[in-house]
């Protein structure tokens, strides 16, 4: 009987543990609020979408493949959740598509080493290239860098900083010796002075340097660019036109920096692939709830769709893609018929400069003239924590009451500023506030955002975190709810910009600008005769 007492009592603590329902508390009886909640608890299809998004179709850079079967992926899937959606081309960007990326140091030792291509980087003929290696030197001026740069000719140039410690610093902080950890930054920043001084005294930035090596004859460049985080290094796109780039991990480009230094004369073998695909259309991807008695006005959702694409794009942003994914599929299943008309908006090139969300302010000025809120999240997994009124004098007040509408378990992780300060051009909320629109961050908590997922190779599915995300839903989903229901249009006063401290200057709001619709196209076409498999 003992036995049975206990085994009961275990399953009981188990279904208590693993509900997938947990208590909330409602300022309202609103049922669609309270069935919202129910909904993202227990049926979350956020695990789903991020397989289908992350690991099935993976990173989403603008121009490539995969970015287009994103695209198709999430009209497909809007379309069997009974929810319109279309693919809307906002220009044309240079294609590009990724192979294989394989580096191996040959001599004195093998080993393979961990890095990867860069985007838009030529790739390496089919055998590959192996080469020895060169490390960019401190000359006095550009003279004495244009005598060295014949050495560069059939050599790898490493042309990144050496990381005197692999260790992030929270580590010297808890372990180190206080001295130590200051000799530390001390010596770093010594060094990180006479790197950048190397450019600098040579006469070039990073484009023209590459230019320089390329027209010089070398092998390839290797950079190396750490996020202070173990194993991650923030990866981006290649300046170079004729010859491939790529990113070593602070690890594996240390050993070959120290074996260059130390005449151990390393051989590097690279093979990497890489396709250019001429001019390809560019796209957003619109999903749509139309609207009932005020359907000629609009809620929007707001995420961008595409990444960098060393990494899967997980947290920058497939987690703000899912959420918004989420909310129309939640919003379509409970709240069908709706006042308002709800958009969703998955902005394609959004790193390349708001592209996407800009070309489509500029096509849609019918939308934005009668906006009612655009909610936009872009900044990783955590749950959001920060709201304001974005600059609009009139908005604070019915954004905060609606977020007194929704469960206290969500608003209470959120510092709410009720002016706030319009966005400055970090995200595509920024695009659609240029142009006079009531557009809204959210932003998230930050879990090592900018370490460890911010444009790092290590943006990956495992990084999500799901109950955070569900937080989100909720609190997204009710706002889109809840501003689809209000009598009353949210105001487009706005608000006198404060002096800034250090320049003693007005701060100015987002200017609009016209989205980069054929980005790319002038290097596409220079390199379209050599194109490279």
């Amino acid at each position: 009987m003992r036995s049975l007492r206990s085994s009961l009592l275990v399953l009981a603590l188990f279904a208590l543990i693993t509900s997938p329902v947990r208590s909330q508390t409602f300022a309202t009886d609103d049922s669609v609020l309270q069935k919202i909640w129910k909904e993202t608890m227990a049926n979350s299809q956020l695990p789903k979408l991020a397989h289908e998004l992350l690991d099935v179709i993976g990173p989403r850079l603008v121009g490539t493949p995969q970015m287009k079967k994103a695209h198709d992926w999430a009209v497909a899937k809007y379309t069997s959740w009974g929810i319109a959606a279309r693919n809307e081309q906002w220009g044309r960007w240079r294609g590009w598509e990724r192979g294989i990326t394989h580096i191996d140091l040959l001599s004195p030792r093998v080993r393979t080493l961990e890095g990867t291509m860069l985007a838009w980087s030529p790739g390496t003929p089919k055998n590959g290239i192996q080469a020895g290696t060169i490390i960019l030197p401190e000359t006095a001026d550009s003279v004495a860098f244009q005598n060295w740069l014949p050495k560069v000719k059939g050599k790898f140039v490493l042309i990144a900083m050496p990381q005197p410690t692999g260790r992030p610093d929270k580590d010297w902080e808890e372990f180190a010796t206080k001295e130590s950890f200051e000799k530390m930054k001390a010596e770093r920043d010594t060094l990180r002075n006479r790197w950048e001084a190397r450019t600098k005294k040579a006469g070039l930035d990073q484009k023209k340097l590459a230019k320089a090596l390329e027209d010089a004859g070398a092998a390839g460049i290797i950079a190396s660019n750490w996020s202070r985080g173990y194993g991650v290094n923030k990866i981006f796109g290649a300046n170079t036109k004729k010859i491939p780039t790529i990113d070593l991990s602070l690890e594996d480009y240390g050993l070959v920096y120290r074996l260059s230094e130390n005449g151990g004369n390393p051989i590097i073998r690279l093979v990497a692939e890489a396709k250019f695909l001429g001019a390809v259309p560019a796209y957003n991807t619109i999903g749509e709830m139309r609207g009932g008695v005020k359907g000629d006005e609009y809620v929007m959702l707001s995420a961008h769709f595409d990444s960098w694409d060393a990494s899967s794009g997980a947290t920058d942003n497939g987690t703000g893609t899912i959420l918004m994914m989420e909310v129309m599929r939640i919003l379509k299943q409970l709240y069908p018929n709706p006042k308002r008309t709800i958009l969703a908006g998955h902005w394609g090139s959004e790193e390349q400069g708001l592209n996407g969300s800009r070309a489509f302010v500029k096509d849609h000025p019918e939308i934005i003239e009668k906006l009612q809120a655009l909610f936009n999240q872009d900044n990783g997994t955590g749950r959001i924590e920060r709201m304001s009124a974005a600059g609009y004098v009139d908005a604070g007040e019915f954004l905060s009451r609606w977020l007194a509408r929704v469960p206290t378990e969500v608003t209470e992780h959120i510092k709410f500023d009720f002016i706030g300060t319009p966005s400055r051009g970090g995200s595509d909320n920024a695009s659609f506030m240029a142009a006079g629109a009531p557009g809204f961050g959210l932003g998230a908590i930050n879990w090592n955002y900018g370490t460890y997922t911010w444009h790092t190779n290590r943006d990956t599915y495992d990084k999500l975190v799901f109950d955070d995300l569900k937080n989100n839903v909720v609190l997204v989903a009710s706002l889109a709810y809840l501003a689809s229901e209000d009598e009353a249009f949210v105001g487009r006063t706005k608000r006198v910009m404060p002096i800034d401290e250090r320049s003693g200057k007005r701060r100015e709001w987002p200017v609009a600008r016209d989205a980069e619709r054929a980005g790319g196209l002038e290097e596409e076409k220079k390199a379209a005769s050599t194109n490279q498999q």
